[in-house]
């Protein structure tokens, strides 16, 4: 019993700091961004809407730190969980449909290597200067590749899914968000532009940019950053090339994220760095296409040799200045991605990048304990 009373005093003040941390950060957004309200909003047909007043929990590839990533059953676990958006890579097949997909090859996340029928398959293709050898998407039709059956992309992860989840298509996924039981954001990514317009033809010319923004629109995803409409199908479209970006902007009035890599990597696009995408004059450039950024948490607060954080950058309070929102990546419980700063505590994790840093969302791989977290010290 005292040991119970000892823990339950340790927590009682971490949760008043907490919210006192809470409290302030709010105060600072509210300032920042004048939309922290819960609107009255036609047509949302009874359903709770999406939050706007604390970081957005971002599903990477939905619940992939417990289901296998980019599969149906792992988008809606992330939303049983809490998620905000569902986040996914969007690529193409070789008969140009649209499906979900992180990897250019099949091999690290699929079943693809047991099915005799398709060792011919095996390619090697350039993409961003490098020869890259393995079962392309854009090598097989849909219907191939429903066939296949996901795989966990990492062996330290439950694998009693593998085998058990096909691939889905753009559709499904937006099917997936548009029948949840509340309003979830989704987050797709255009996934390497410069590669799929090179392997994958549609008719009349279109690019992979067209078809993606066309599914959406079709969907109903139209509506500038939290207008009415964006707040019914809440959106963000995401992608590492800027000029993919900035074609896209021409073609719908939806939100657009710029990613940033690491910051010595050259852009699939263009001649530049992401070192040199970063710099005050580019983001006024870019912030005139994009309402934010989604840099590598490494990008924004760079760790040293014996995995601690050195002092963060100035990235964040810079792309606020040019009003942008901050979205890093990727955020995962286990002890090999928390820095030791955190003491292999996730909850501490969250309290530096939302309160410390002031990030705007989080891409996570597990969706429930960012959840819990929010819950815990800025409930609704």
């Amino acid at each position: 019993m005292a040991l119970c009373l000892s823990i339950s005093s340790v927590y009682s003040c971490a949760v008043l700091t907490l919210l006192i941390v809470s409290a302030l950060s709010y105060a600072t957004a509210i300032r920042r961004y004048p939309y922290f309200s819960v609107p009255d909003i036609d047509g949302l047909q009874g359903k709770q809407p999406i939050q706007t007043r604390r970081a957005f929990n971002i599903a990477h590839r939905g619940s992939n730190g417990e289901i296998p990533e980019a599969t149906a059953e792992a988008f809606l676990r992330a939303i049983d969980e809490g998620a905000d958006f569902i986040e996914t890579d969007i690529t193409a097949t070789k008969d140009g449909r649209l499906i979900c997909f992180h990897d250019l090859i099949l091999d690290d996340t699929t079943d693809v290597a047991d099915h005799a029928e398709f060792q011919d398959r095996i390619h090697t293709y350039e993409d961003e200067g490098k020869n890259v050898t393995g079962y392309f998407a854009v090598d097989f039709t849909l219907d191939e590749l429903k066939t296949l059956r996901a795989r966990q992309r990492f062996k330290f992860r439950d694998q009693s899914f593998n085998g058990k989840f096909q691939i889905i298509t753009f559709e499904e996924f937006i099917s997936i968000a548009l029948n949840a039981t509340r309003v979830v954001g989704i987050y797709p990514e255009i996934k390497s532009p410069v590669f799929i317009n090179q392997h994958v033809k549609w008719p009349d010319g279109k690019r992979h940019e067209d078809i993606f923004v066309e599914t959406l629109l079709k969907n109903g995803y139209k509506g500038t950053y939290l207008s009415d409409e964006w707040r019914r199908q809440p959106l963000f479209i995401q992608s590492f090339a800027p000029t993919s970006l900035i074609y896209s902007s021409s073609l719908t009035n939806s939100p657009l994220i710029l990613l940033i890599d690491d910051l010595t990597v050259p852009t699939q696009d263009t001649n530049q760095t992401y070192a040199e995408i970063t710099s005050d004059e580019y983001l006024q450039y870019i912030s005139k296409f994009v309402v934010g950024i989604g840099p590598g948490k490494d990008t924004i607060v760079p760790p040293d040799a014996n995995n601690y954080l050195k002092l963060p950058t100035d990235l964040v309070s810079r792309a606020h200045a040019h009003n942008l929102q901050v979205h890093p990546y990727t955020f995962r419980n286990e002890y090999g991605y928390l820095h030791y700063d955190f003491h292999q505590d996730p909850f501490q994790e969250y309290i530096y990048w939302i309160h410390t840093i002031c990030v705007d969302g989080l891409f996570t791989d597990f969706t429930g304990s960012l959840h819990l977290y929010q819950e815990w010290t800025s409930p609704l």
